[in-house]
């Protein structure tokens, strides 16, 4: 996590800003750590009908972060950026995708989604996804409201596999 503050207590009476980035951070994170001491073949367990596995999560925030705050922000086609087309896509699983190596791309993306959101201001618009111009609160909100259910997705997912 990027931020000094431990907890969500410690940032109630900070500015919006702060806020916001601070329970992005926790649920980045969040995320990244449900694949902690798991074996690759618990990473990669189906328990759903869908292609939802704890490491496809991950990699699907990945892709996420690189929608919102790549795409979105510089208006680069998906095949530039090197993601897939579709959030369906993101959740599949290449033969060479690691619990390390997807996780240290999610870490990278997420960086890289800090740097770029750094020098704007809430209000600023960004113009590259396809709904067409959009706040960066808005962004911000949504990047939340996507990492929570996630999050819900790697508690039950994870829950399962370490019963």
């Amino acid at each position: 996590m990027a931020s000094h503050f431990h907890s969500m207590d410690d940032v109630i009476n900070e500015p919006e800003r702060v806020q916001f980035e601070f329970f992005l951070d926790e649920h980045r994170a969040a995320l990244n750590e449900c694949l902690d001491g798991l074996t690759e073949e618990q990473a990669r367990r189906r328990l759903v009908p869908s292609r939802t596995t704890l490491l496809g999560l991950v990699k699907h925030a990945t892709f996420v972060e690189q929608v919102w705050f790549d795409e979105a922000f510089t208006g680069r086609p998906r095949s530039e950026i090197g993601i897939p087309a579709t959030p369906d896509e993101s959740f599949i699983l290449a033969d060479g995708d690691t619990i390390d190596s997807v996780r240290a791309a999610h870490r990278e993306a997420c960086a890289a989604s800090r740097a770029a959101a750094a020098p704007l201001s809430l209000d600023a618009v960004v113009t590259g996804n396809r709904r067409g111009p959009v706040p960066l609160r808005w962004v911000y909100l949504h990047m939340l409201r996507e990492l929570a259910q996630h999050c819900g997705h790697a508690d039950i997912l994870r829950e399962q596999i370490l019963a």
